[in-house]
């Protein structure tokens, strides 16, 4: 796992191994500690940040460069 700086100075852990496809490059889990405890979000592959935000549905999308991972299950209602 990598360490990164969050948002808030503190030190979070990138594990490449788990990753979702997005459109431009995978999104990696982030945890908050290096034991995979607590999972803290995504780190966008393609810009390399971590200013990502998942909807109820799973969907997935980097607000800096629009990474996007399409929601595995969805519903057309919810368009």
């Amino acid at each position: 796992m990598d360490a990164v700086t969050g948002p808030d100075g503190r030190t979070l852990y990138v594990d490449r191994a788990t990753a979702e496809r997005g459109t431009k490059a995978p999104f990696s889990v982030v945890f908050a500690d290096a034991d995979r405890s607590t999972r803290w979000g995504f780190w966008c592959g393609h810009c390399e940040s971590l200013d990502t935000a998942v909807d109820p549905m799973g969907r997935i999308e980097c607000n800096r460069c629009h990474n996007l991972h399409k929601a595995e299950e969805w519903d057309a209602a919810h368009e």
